[in-house]
Protein backbone atom coordinates (compact mmCIF):
# COMPACT_ATOMS: atom_id res chain seq x y z
CA UNK A 1 0.00 0.00 0.00
CA UNK A 2 2.78 2.18 0.75
CA UNK A 3 4.88 1.76 -2.14
CA UNK A 4 1.66 2.11 -4.21
CA UNK A 5 0.91 5.54 -2.25
CA UNK A 6 4.58 6.45 -3.29
CA UNK A 7 4.41 5.80 -6.92
CA UNK A 8 0.96 7.49 -7.19
CA UNK A 9 2.46 10.62 -5.52
CA UNK A 10 6.03 10.46 -8.09
CA UNK A 11 3.65 9.89 -11.00
CA UNK A 12 1.84 13.31 -10.03
CA UNK A 13 4.63 15.25 -9.45
CA UNK A 14 6.50 14.48 -12.71
CA UNK A 15 3.36 14.82 -14.64
CA UNK A 16 4.05 18.12 -17.26
CA UNK A 17 2.59 20.78 -16.02
CA UNK A 18 0.34 22.84 -18.91
CA UNK A 19 1.39 26.46 -19.71
CA UNK A 20 -1.66 28.60 -19.47
CA UNK A 21 -3.63 29.37 -22.93
CA UNK A 22 -4.82 33.49 -23.29
CA UNK A 23 -7.34 35.00 -25.73
CA UNK A 24 -5.66 37.27 -28.09
CA UNK A 25 -8.05 40.21 -28.77
CA UNK A 26 -6.85 41.97 -32.43
CA UNK A 27 -8.03 45.12 -33.49
CA UNK A 28 -8.01 46.12 -37.23
CA UNK A 29 -9.06 48.65 -39.74
CA UNK A 30 -11.61 47.09 -42.15
CA UNK A 31 -10.19 46.21 -45.06
CA UNK A 32 -11.19 43.46 -47.68
CA UNK A 33 -9.16 40.87 -45.69
CA UNK A 34 -11.10 42.07 -41.81
CA UNK A 35 -14.24 43.47 -40.85
CA UNK A 36 -13.96 43.98 -37.10
CA UNK A 37 -12.65 42.59 -33.70
CA UNK A 38 -10.85 39.10 -33.76
CA UNK A 39 -10.39 36.30 -31.01
CA UNK A 40 -7.61 33.99 -31.15
CA UNK A 41 -6.63 31.10 -28.61
CA UNK A 42 -2.74 31.82 -28.14
CA UNK A 43 -0.83 29.02 -26.34
CA UNK A 44 2.25 30.35 -24.09
CA UNK A 45 4.39 27.12 -24.44
CA UNK A 46 4.78 27.19 -28.08
CA UNK A 47 3.14 30.33 -29.57
CA UNK A 48 0.98 28.34 -31.75
CA UNK A 49 -2.29 30.32 -32.20
CA UNK A 50 -6.21 29.43 -33.11
CA UNK A 51 -8.68 31.58 -34.20
CA UNK A 52 -11.82 31.26 -31.85
CA UNK A 53 -14.38 34.10 -32.78
CA UNK A 54 -14.88 37.48 -34.21
CA UNK A 55 -17.48 40.46 -33.99
CA UNK A 56 -18.16 43.05 -36.67
CA UNK A 57 -17.63 46.77 -36.12
CA UNK A 58 -16.21 49.97 -37.93
CA UNK A 59 -12.20 50.14 -37.83
CA UNK A 60 -11.75 49.02 -34.46
CA UNK A 61 -8.15 49.74 -34.63
CA UNK A 62 -7.66 50.09 -31.21
CA UNK A 63 -9.29 48.22 -27.80
CA UNK A 64 -8.87 48.27 -24.19
CA UNK A 65 -9.82 45.79 -21.75
CA UNK A 66 -11.70 46.32 -18.09
CA UNK A 67 -10.16 45.23 -15.42
CA UNK A 68 -12.41 42.39 -14.44
CA UNK A 69 -11.99 41.17 -17.77
CA UNK A 70 -15.49 41.40 -18.47
CA UNK A 71 -16.04 43.64 -20.98
CA UNK A 72 -13.80 44.74 -24.25
CA UNK A 73 -14.16 48.80 -25.13
CA UNK A 74 -13.41 49.70 -28.84
CA UNK A 75 -13.09 52.69 -31.05
CA UNK A 76 -14.80 53.06 -34.27
CA UNK A 77 -12.04 55.17 -35.92
CA UNK A 78 -14.56 57.16 -38.15
CA UNK A 79 -15.65 61.09 -38.14
CA UNK A 80 -14.84 64.55 -40.35
CA UNK A 81 -16.03 67.93 -40.12
CA UNK A 82 -16.82 67.16 -36.80
CA UNK A 83 -19.12 64.48 -36.82
CA UNK A 84 -17.31 62.74 -34.34
CA UNK A 85 -16.26 58.96 -33.86
CA UNK A 86 -17.71 56.29 -31.67
CA UNK A 87 -16.38 54.12 -28.53
CA UNK A 88 -18.33 50.76 -28.60
CA UNK A 89 -18.74 48.25 -25.43
CA UNK A 90 -19.14 44.49 -25.61
CA UNK A 91 -19.80 42.05 -23.20
CA UNK A 92 -16.78 39.06 -23.30
CA UNK A 93 -18.20 35.77 -22.23
CA UNK A 94 -14.59 34.01 -21.29
CA UNK A 95 -15.53 30.56 -21.49
CA UNK A 96 -16.49 30.78 -25.51
CA UNK A 97 -14.42 34.00 -26.33
CA UNK A 98 -17.55 35.48 -28.03
CA UNK A 99 -17.97 39.26 -28.14
CA UNK A 100 -21.43 40.93 -27.88
CA UNK A 101 -22.56 44.63 -28.38
CA UNK A 102 -23.87 46.48 -25.69
CA UNK A 103 -23.97 49.66 -26.84
CA UNK A 104 -22.12 52.91 -28.68
CA UNK A 105 -21.20 56.52 -27.54
CA UNK A 106 -19.83 59.29 -29.24
CA UNK A 107 -15.96 59.64 -28.75
CA UNK A 108 -15.93 63.50 -28.55
CA UNK A 109 -14.46 64.40 -31.85
CA UNK A 110 -13.16 62.78 -34.98
CA UNK A 111 -11.39 59.54 -35.24
CA UNK A 112 -10.77 57.99 -32.37
CA UNK A 113 -7.47 56.30 -32.59
CA UNK A 114 -6.67 55.24 -28.74
CA UNK A 115 -9.01 54.18 -26.07
CA UNK A 116 -8.13 53.09 -22.67
CA UNK A 117 -10.14 52.65 -18.90
CA UNK A 118 -9.16 53.62 -16.00
CA UNK A 119 -8.28 51.43 -12.23
CA UNK A 120 -11.27 51.22 -11.05
CA UNK A 121 -13.63 49.89 -14.58
CA UNK A 122 -16.08 53.03 -14.19
CA UNK A 123 -13.96 55.18 -16.57
CA UNK A 124 -13.42 54.98 -20.19
CA UNK A 125 -10.62 57.38 -22.39
CA UNK A 126 -10.92 58.14 -25.63
CA UNK A 127 -8.45 60.26 -27.76
CA UNK A 128 -9.69 61.97 -30.92
CA UNK A 129 -6.96 62.47 -33.24
CA UNK A 130 -7.83 64.34 -36.30
CA UNK A 131 -10.17 66.84 -33.72
CA UNK A 132 -7.24 66.86 -31.31
CA UNK A 133 -9.67 66.04 -28.21
CA UNK A 134 -9.91 63.85 -25.32
CA UNK A 135 -12.82 62.55 -23.49
CA UNK A 136 -14.05 60.92 -20.28
CA UNK A 137 -17.22 58.85 -20.96
CA UNK A 138 -18.47 56.57 -17.90
CA UNK A 139 -18.89 53.20 -17.76
CA UNK A 140 -22.50 51.56 -16.90
CA UNK A 141 -23.82 48.72 -14.18
CA UNK A 142 -23.90 46.61 -17.29
CA UNK A 143 -20.40 47.45 -18.77
CA UNK A 144 -21.80 49.70 -21.57
CA UNK A 145 -21.40 53.43 -21.56
CA UNK A 146 -23.26 56.26 -20.92
CA UNK A 147 -22.35 59.91 -22.82
CA UNK A 148 -19.09 61.70 -22.10
CA UNK A 149 -19.15 63.78 -18.44
CA UNK A 150 -15.97 65.88 -19.47
CA UNK A 151 -14.21 66.85 -23.05
CA UNK A 152 -10.89 68.64 -23.48
CA UNK A 153 -10.20 70.39 -26.79
CA UNK A 154 -6.31 70.85 -27.69
CA UNK A 155 -4.80 74.26 -29.60
CA UNK A 156 -2.00 75.09 -31.33
CA UNK A 157 0.24 73.50 -33.92
CA UNK A 158 3.79 72.49 -34.71
CA UNK A 159 6.89 72.68 -36.72
CA UNK A 160 6.22 70.57 -39.40
CA UNK A 161 3.54 71.76 -41.76
CA UNK A 162 2.37 68.96 -43.45
CA UNK A 163 1.84 66.88 -40.04
CA UNK A 164 1.09 69.68 -37.06
CA UNK A 165 -1.03 72.29 -38.43
CA UNK A 166 -3.49 71.28 -35.79
CA UNK A 167 -3.78 69.17 -32.65
CA UNK A 168 -3.24 65.58 -32.72
CA UNK A 169 -4.48 63.67 -29.67
CA UNK A 170 -2.33 60.12 -30.67
CA UNK A 171 -2.43 58.44 -26.34
CA UNK A 172 -4.31 58.35 -23.28
CA UNK A 173 -2.35 56.53 -20.17
CA UNK A 174 -3.57 56.78 -17.08
CA UNK A 175 -1.01 56.93 -14.21
CA UNK A 176 -0.59 53.68 -11.84
CA UNK A 177 -1.65 55.27 -9.13
CA UNK A 178 -4.96 56.43 -11.01
CA UNK A 179 -4.63 60.34 -10.63
CA UNK A 180 -2.88 61.50 -13.47
CA UNK A 181 -3.80 61.26 -17.21
CA UNK A 182 -1.08 61.35 -19.31
CA UNK A 183 -1.90 62.25 -23.29
CA UNK A 184 0.77 62.93 -26.35
CA UNK A 185 -0.58 64.89 -29.01
CA UNK A 186 1.35 64.63 -32.30
CA UNK A 187 0.65 68.18 -33.68
CA UNK A 188 1.21 70.26 -30.89
CA UNK A 189 4.77 68.40 -29.29
CA UNK A 190 3.52 67.95 -26.23
CA UNK A 191 2.60 65.24 -23.69
CA UNK A 192 -0.20 67.00 -22.05
CA UNK A 193 -0.81 66.14 -18.23
CA UNK A 194 -4.66 66.02 -16.51
CA UNK A 195 -5.02 65.49 -12.99
CA UNK A 196 -7.86 63.01 -12.10
CA UNK A 197 -10.79 62.90 -10.01
CA UNK A 198 -12.00 59.55 -10.03
CA UNK A 199 -15.20 60.24 -8.26
CA UNK A 200 -16.05 62.58 -11.18
CA UNK A 201 -14.58 61.66 -13.88
CA UNK A 202 -13.27 64.90 -14.01
CA UNK A 203 -10.27 66.06 -15.67
CA UNK A 204 -7.70 69.44 -14.74
CA UNK A 205 -4.60 70.89 -16.04
CA UNK A 206 -1.83 69.69 -14.00
CA UNK A 207 -0.02 72.22 -12.00
CA UNK A 208 2.93 71.03 -14.66
CA UNK A 209 0.50 70.72 -17.63
CA UNK A 210 2.76 69.25 -20.19
CA UNK A 211 6.35 68.16 -21.28
CA UNK A 212 7.33 69.46 -24.14
CA UNK A 213 9.07 67.49 -27.12
CA UNK A 214 11.49 68.93 -29.55
CA UNK A 215 9.89 70.87 -32.52
CA UNK A 216 8.75 68.63 -34.70
CA UNK A 217 9.25 65.78 -33.17
CA UNK A 218 5.35 64.32 -32.72
CA UNK A 219 4.85 62.73 -29.91
CA UNK A 220 3.02 59.67 -30.10
CA UNK A 221 2.64 56.48 -27.73
CA UNK A 222 3.80 56.80 -24.21
CA UNK A 223 4.38 53.90 -21.17
CA UNK A 224 5.51 53.78 -17.40
CA UNK A 225 8.16 51.64 -16.23
CA UNK A 226 6.96 48.73 -13.49
CA UNK A 227 8.50 49.93 -11.15
CA UNK A 228 6.60 53.26 -11.54
CA UNK A 229 9.45 55.93 -11.58
CA UNK A 230 10.49 55.70 -14.81
CA UNK A 231 8.20 56.39 -18.18
CA UNK A 232 9.20 56.26 -21.59
CA UNK A 233 7.19 58.11 -24.77
CA UNK A 234 8.13 57.40 -28.43
CA UNK A 235 8.30 60.18 -31.39
CA UNK A 236 6.24 59.37 -33.98
CA UNK A 237 7.66 62.14 -36.91
CA UNK A 238 11.52 62.52 -35.41
CA UNK A 239 12.07 58.80 -34.85
CA UNK A 240 13.17 59.07 -31.12
CA UNK A 241 12.51 57.31 -27.54
CA UNK A 242 12.55 59.99 -24.61
CA UNK A 243 13.31 58.47 -20.99
CA UNK A 244 11.29 60.41 -18.17
CA UNK A 245 11.77 60.37 -14.45
CA UNK A 246 8.52 60.04 -12.58
CA UNK A 247 6.92 61.23 -9.82
CA UNK A 248 3.71 62.20 -8.79
CA UNK A 249 2.29 63.54 -12.09
CA UNK A 250 5.52 65.33 -13.43
CA UNK A 251 7.83 64.31 -16.05
CA UNK A 252 11.47 65.13 -15.98
CA UNK A 253 13.53 64.43 -19.59
CA UNK A 254 16.35 62.85 -18.66
CA UNK A 255 17.78 60.87 -22.40
CA UNK A 256 16.82 61.15 -25.92
CA UNK A 257 18.01 58.56 -28.19
CA UNK A 258 17.05 57.24 -32.08
CA UNK A 259 14.92 54.77 -32.57
CA UNK A 260 16.04 54.08 -35.84
CA UNK A 261 19.01 51.68 -36.99
CA UNK A 262 22.18 53.38 -37.25
CA UNK A 263 22.93 55.37 -40.42
CA UNK A 264 19.30 54.51 -41.70
CA UNK A 265 18.29 58.38 -42.49
CA UNK A 266 14.51 57.49 -43.90
CA UNK A 267 11.76 58.37 -42.47
CA UNK A 268 10.83 56.75 -39.28
CA UNK A 269 7.02 56.56 -38.75
CA UNK A 270 7.78 55.34 -35.05
CA UNK A 271 4.23 53.57 -33.90
CA UNK A 272 4.41 51.38 -30.32
CA UNK A 273 6.64 51.45 -26.96
CA UNK A 274 6.28 49.11 -24.60
CA UNK A 275 8.86 47.91 -21.79
CA UNK A 276 8.93 43.95 -21.00
CA UNK A 277 7.21 42.67 -18.14
CA UNK A 278 10.24 42.23 -16.06
CA UNK A 279 10.94 45.67 -16.39
CA UNK A 280 14.71 45.14 -18.09
CA UNK A 281 14.31 46.11 -21.57
CA UNK A 282 11.87 48.75 -23.94
CA UNK A 283 11.10 48.28 -27.61
CA UNK A 284 10.01 50.49 -30.00
CA UNK A 285 8.48 49.99 -33.52
CA UNK A 286 9.67 51.76 -36.43
CA UNK A 287 7.35 52.10 -39.70
CA UNK A 288 7.87 53.61 -42.95
CA UNK A 289 10.95 51.94 -44.86
CA UNK A 290 12.59 50.50 -41.32
CA UNK A 291 9.78 48.07 -40.41
CA UNK A 292 11.82 47.31 -37.48
CA UNK A 293 11.82 47.02 -33.80
CA UNK A 294 14.41 48.73 -32.03
CA UNK A 295 15.88 47.02 -28.59
CA UNK A 296 17.16 48.78 -25.34
CA UNK A 297 18.48 47.53 -22.42
CA UNK A 298 16.95 49.55 -19.27
CA UNK A 299 19.54 51.07 -16.48
CA UNK A 300 17.53 49.81 -13.04
CA UNK A 301 18.62 52.40 -11.39
CA UNK A 302 18.52 55.06 -13.60
CA UNK A 303 16.23 54.34 -15.82
CA UNK A 304 18.09 55.19 -19.08
CA UNK A 305 18.58 53.42 -22.37
CA UNK A 306 21.29 51.72 -24.33
CA UNK A 307 20.63 50.32 -27.44
CA UNK A 308 20.95 46.44 -28.04
CA UNK A 309 19.92 45.93 -31.85
CA UNK A 310 17.23 46.32 -33.98
CA UNK A 311 15.03 43.16 -35.25
CA UNK A 312 13.18 43.43 -38.75
CA UNK A 313 9.55 42.78 -37.84
CA UNK A 314 9.20 40.32 -41.13
CA UNK A 315 6.36 42.67 -42.66
CA UNK A 316 5.07 46.04 -43.21
CA UNK A 317 4.27 48.64 -40.84
CA UNK A 318 4.61 47.54 -37.46
CA UNK A 319 1.83 49.92 -36.01
CA UNK A 320 1.55 48.20 -32.74
CA UNK A 321 3.08 45.11 -30.88
CA UNK A 322 2.70 43.52 -27.40
CA UNK A 323 4.21 40.81 -25.12
CA UNK A 324 1.89 38.24 -24.65
CA UNK A 325 1.43 37.86 -20.59
CA UNK A 326 4.23 35.34 -19.85
CA UNK A 327 6.55 38.16 -21.57
CA UNK A 328 7.89 35.12 -23.26
CA UNK A 329 6.60 35.72 -26.89
CA UNK A 330 6.56 39.39 -28.98
CA UNK A 331 3.96 40.07 -31.46
CA UNK A 332 4.25 42.64 -33.92
CA UNK A 333 0.71 43.82 -35.63
CA UNK A 334 2.56 44.26 -39.61
CA UNK A 335 -0.44 46.69 -40.61
CA UNK A 336 0.10 46.38 -44.34
CA UNK A 337 1.51 43.01 -44.79
CA UNK A 338 -1.92 41.22 -43.38
CA UNK A 339 -0.03 39.58 -40.88
CA UNK A 340 0.68 39.12 -37.26
CA UNK A 341 4.63 38.04 -36.50
CA UNK A 342 4.99 36.17 -33.59
CA UNK A 343 8.48 36.22 -32.25
CA UNK A 344 10.54 34.50 -29.13
CA UNK A 345 11.55 36.80 -26.44
CA UNK A 346 15.00 36.08 -24.80
CA UNK A 347 14.25 37.11 -21.36
CA UNK A 348 18.32 36.92 -20.55
CA UNK A 349 19.21 39.36 -23.34
CA UNK A 350 16.51 40.42 -24.37
CA UNK A 351 16.63 40.08 -28.08
CA UNK A 352 13.66 38.54 -30.31
CA UNK A 353 13.88 35.64 -32.98
CA UNK A 354 11.18 34.35 -35.13
CA UNK A 355 9.17 31.20 -33.88
CA UNK A 356 7.72 30.36 -37.75
CA UNK A 357 4.17 30.99 -36.31
CA UNK A 358 2.31 33.71 -38.07
CA UNK A 359 -1.74 35.20 -37.97
CA UNK A 360 -2.98 35.91 -41.08
CA UNK A 361 -5.31 38.60 -40.61
CA UNK A 362 -5.92 42.15 -42.86
CA UNK A 363 -4.62 45.54 -41.15
CA UNK A 364 -3.93 44.37 -37.79
CA UNK A 365 -3.50 47.12 -35.80
CA UNK A 366 -3.99 46.42 -31.86
CA UNK A 367 -3.29 43.47 -29.81
CA UNK A 368 -4.82 42.97 -26.19
CA UNK A 369 -4.97 39.93 -24.11
CA UNK A 370 -7.45 38.16 -21.66
CA UNK A 371 -6.87 35.35 -19.44
CA UNK A 372 -8.70 32.19 -19.58
CA UNK A 373 -10.34 30.68 -17.07
CA UNK A 374 -8.84 27.10 -16.18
Amino acid sequence: MKSLFIATLLTTLIQPVFAQDYYLIAGTYNSPKSEGIYVFNFNSADGIVKKINQVKTFNPSFVTISPDEKFVYSVEETGNNNIGGSIAAFAFNKQTGALTLINQQASGGDHPCYVAIDKTGKWIFAGNYTSGSVAVLPVLENGGLGAATSTVQHTGSGANKDRQKGPHVHCTVISPDNKWLFVPDLGIDKVMIYAFDARTGKLTAAKEPYAESAPGAGPRHFTFHPNNKFAYLVEELSGTVVTFGYKKGKLKQLQRLSSMPDGDTSFAGSADIHVSPDGKFLYASNRSNSNTIAIYRIDEKKGTLTLISHQSVLGKTPRNFNFDPTGKFLLAANQNSDEIVIFKRDIETGLLTDTGNRISIGKPVCIKWIGIDQ
